[in-house]
Order: C-alpha cells, then sequence, then structure tokens
C-alpha cells in the first residue's frame, strides 16, 4: 500500500516555534509514532506531507530514514489550502496499483491494529474509513449514513442541526484505491465556509461513482485524538503512560502507582521487578528478575541485574548494574560504567567510564572517573580519581582487595596494587605496592601557646 502522513500544520494554539508535529510524546516527536505505526504495515511508499516549520520536518524524516529502514518521502504543501490541497501534493509519489492509507502527523496513538482492521475492510476496492463515536462530538466532521451505509461526511461548520446531533465522527483516517483518489482529487470544489478543498468530499463523490464506502473502529477514542495544544498534548502523554503502565501491569510488573511512571522509550522487565513513584526511563532499559527500583530515578539506556536494588533519587545512563548490587540513595552512573555482582555504591557517588568487580564498594561522597576496579575493594568517603590534566585523561587501576582511605585523591595514571591500603588522606601521585600501606600527609603538630583571634570591639 501506499501511506500518505499529513503533517503540513502550523499549530498556532501550540504557542511555540517548533512545528507541531515535532513536540516530543513519551520522548520521541508526535510525528515518529505515525511513521513507526505506519512502517509495521510494511508500505511500498511513504510520503510526508509538511509545510510550516521549513526544513525542520524533512530533516527528521532524513533522520529516520538514515537509521536503515525505508526512505520516506516528502512534500511541501504551501500554501496550506486544506487536507485535500496536502494530499494532491503526494500524489506523484504514489503507486496507482496499491490503496493509499492517509494518517496524520499530529495524531499519534493509533493503533497498528486498528489501522490493519481498516486496511482489511477497505481492500483494494472500497473507500475505508476509521470512525469512532463520540459523545461530545463538537467540532468534529460527521458521518452521514442512510439506510445504515455511509454517503458523505460533513464538517462541524457546514453541519444542519440534524447533523450536528450525530456522534459518530470521522477521524480523518481513511482508505482509499488510488486511482479513485486522484480522479475524486482533481474534481474537488473549496466552496466552503473555510474555502479549503475538504479530503472528506471525497466520500460524496465515491458513493456517487458506485464505490462501496465502509468503515473500521478503533478500540477507544485516544486512538483518533490529535494535538492541537499543549493541553492535549499532555492529555495524551497521560494516556499513552497508563497504556504502558498497563501493559507492565498485565506482565507481572508491579508499580506502585501506575498513574507517576514515564516511559520515553523501551522497557523490558523480568518476572517480580518493582517500580516506585516518579521513575523516568529513556533509550532501551533492561530490568533483570527481581530488580526493584526506588522512587524518583533516572534510567537511560541502562541494564540492571537481577536482584539489584536502585535506592531513591538515582541516575543510571549507558551503564550496566550487576546482580546483586545495591546502588543510592542520590547515586549517578554515567556512560560507560559496568559494574559487576554484589556492587555497593551508596550516596552522592558518581561513576563515570569505570569497571568495578565483584563484591567491591563505595559507599559515600566519592568520584571513580576511568578507573578499572577490582574485587573485594573499599573505597572510602571523599576519594576521587584525579583523571584529568585539562588536557588529556588518564586511567587508574585498583587491583583487588585493596583499601583506599577516605579523603583520598588518586592522581592518574596509577596503579593501586592487589591488597594495598592507602591510608586516610593520601594523594597518590605515584604507584602503590600490593600489600603494602601508603600514605602521603603533612606531619601532624600542635602549636603550643596559640590562641584564637578574638573579634576586636570598635
Amino acid at each position: 500500500m501506499n501511506v500518505v502522513i499529513l503533517a503540513a500544520g502550523m499549530g498556532k494554539r501550540m504557542q511555540s516555534a517548533l512545528p507541531k508535529v515535532l513536540h516530543p510524546l513519551a520522548g520521541k516527536p508526535l510525528l515518529q509514532h505515525v511513521i513507526d505505526a505506519a512502517r509495521s504495515l510494511v508500505p511500498s511508499k511513504l510520503c510526508v506531507i509538511y509545510g510550516h516549520g521549513g526544513a525542520a520536518v524533512p530533516a527528521m524524516v532524513a533522520g529516520l530514514a538514515a537509521e536503515g529502514q525505508a526512505p520516506i518521502a516528502t512534500a511541501l504543501q504551501e500554501p496550506q489550502l486544506g487536507t485535500g490541497h496536502a494530499v494532491m501534493q503526494a500524489l506523484p509519489q504514489l503507486d496507482d496499483a496499491q490503496p493509499t492509507l492517509i494518517l496524520y502527523g499530529d495524531v499519534p496513538l493509533t493503533t497498528v491494529a486498528s489501522l490493519r482492521a481498516l486496511v482489511d475492510a477497505a481492500g483494494s476496492d472500497k473507500l475505508g474509513i476509521l470512525t469512532v463515536e463520540q459523545s461530545n462530538p463538537f467540532g468534529l466532521g460527521r458521518i452521514v449514513r442512510e439506510g445504515g451505509k455511509i454517503v458523505r461526511i460533513v464538517e462541524e461548520k457546514d453541519a444542519s442541526a440534524a447533523e450536528k446531533a450525530i456522534h459518530e465522527i470521522n477521524s480523518g483516517i481513511l482508505v482509499v484505491p488510488t486511482v479513485h483518489l486522484k480522479k475524486w482529487l482533481a474534481s474537488l470544489s473549496n466552496n466552503n465556509a473555510q474555502g479549503e478543498y475538504y479530503l472528506t468530499d471525497i466520500v460524496a463523490k465515491a458513493v456517487a461513482d458506485g464505490v462501496q464506502v465502509v468503515s473500521a473502529h478503533p478500540s477507544a477514542e485516544w486512538e483518533v485524538a490529535g494535538v492541537n495544544s499543549k493541553v492535549q498534548l499532555a492529555e495524551l502523554e497521560r494516556r499513552h503512560q497508563l497504556n504502558i503502565a498497563q501493559r507492565l501491569l498485565e506482565q507481572g510488573v508491579t508499580l506502585m502507582d501506575p498513574a507517576r511512571i514515564d516511559v520515553r522509550g523501551e522497557l523490558i522487565c523480568g518476572r517480580d521487578v518493582t517500580i516506585d513513584v516518579g521513575c523516568v526511563f529513556e533509550g532501551r532499559v533492561e530490568l533483570a528478575d527481581g530488580v526493584t527500583l526506588g522512587p524518583h530515578s533516572v534510567l537511560i539506556n541502562a541494564r540492571i541485574g537481577a536482584g539489584a536494588l536502585i535506592k531513591p533519587f538515582c541516575h543510571i545512563e549507558d551503564a550496566v548494574v550487576g546482580a546483586a548490587s545495591q546502588i543510592g540513595p542520590y547515586a549517578r552512573l554515567r556512560p560507560g560504567t559496568t559494574l559487576a555482582e554484589d556492587v555497593h555504591i551508596g550516596n552522592f557517588v558518581e561513576i563515570k567510564n569505570s569497571q568495578v568487580a565483584a563484591h567491591s564498594k563505595a559507599n559515600h561522597l566519592a568520584y571513580v572517573g576511568d578507573a578499572t576496579i577490582g574485587s573485594r575493594v573499599n573505597i572510602g568517603a571523599g576519594t576521587i580519581t584525579c583523571n584529568y590534566d585539562g588536557a588529556n585523561k588518564f586511567r587508574t587501576v585498583i587491583e583487588d582487595d585493596a583499601f583506599i582511605g577516605s579523603d583520598s585523591q588518586l592522581i592518574a595514571p596509577v596503579t593501586v596494587g592487589k591488597g594495598a591500603t592507602l591510608g586516610a588522606g593520601t594523594t597518590l601521585s605515584k604507584d602503590a605496592p600490593a600489600g603494602k600501606l601508603t600514605i602521603s600527609r603533612a606531619k601532624q603538630i600542635t602549636i603550643e601557646n596559640w590562641t584564637r583571634p578574638v573579634k576586636v570591639k570598635k
């Protein structure tokens, strides 16, 4: 089939310089949601109609095409003279032998199942409309039927009182035989209240030409809800997140509050996973069996091993946490961090581009960057690896069973040998030998006869 996505609108009510279809929902642009659904149908041709926003929409589309999937054509609608006029811009791209599915770049939540049902109902020779019953259809095009058959669609501004009382509305999503589509678009008139070429006028033309008009229905109203304002965008965001939460609950995930979770990518959960409130997931996040996430943590492209405990207010990005590890609260794991099993990273500890072997711990107030940490290592409070000289970064190696005393600074490149101990307050600029105590600090002295200064009275 052909797929045409209409994405030319300005979106004045969004009150933003960003084109409406590029506003994010669940971490990706509205338009990308629609493109992803369209690609799931494996179309032979896919064309996005753009208008407002200049090169921003084509640039976003080109970025998707660069990800290795089938190419997406774009066509400019200038000026914007209605939905019928928008589809006209795509006609040179379409294969006449295939029906054309028309979608909207600001209607992001239509499911692939609903689109397949519509495509199946229309076949190759019928005009199919995705319709839905709404309790309050104000402002929407009404489906007019005679004898149960669809005969036309009337827009709110052009509807009579009787037609405004109809509750079955047109979602705008259509499947049309392409040869007929081209003929009907060529005969459209803009003699209406808006002075636009309505795509919906092709329904009456289909009836006049004896082409059967059929309908299919989505599972819920939100599938055909569009975005015209930040209010509507927020409403759809919550709807989408509730849908995700529902699927997670059905998979056996424990959500402390399904209304307080944000998945802005792909979240994969094993058995007996528990997620507390306010957690945000971006990119691809994997939570293995028995993982527990405390409240208000952010995980981005992360993999968390079985039985790990992530305490509240942690930030984990492009990192791997081993099984049975404990992280946080208030810990930050930055890109390139890999923790083995049973590693403890405590409050206000930051790890960057480092590997930490099993059973090691850094429980408080430490920075570990560009380091290789062995097993059973203890990193004391206030310890930092000095990995950057202002121009280049260097690596620190701490071997198995080493003990790093509190408030130590390890000036890379440097190695702490197996079983070595650094005394508290050590500034290490040379390798520390295995099994030895290394310490560097000023000699402690007490100044006799010293008195604390007293404030002079004025």
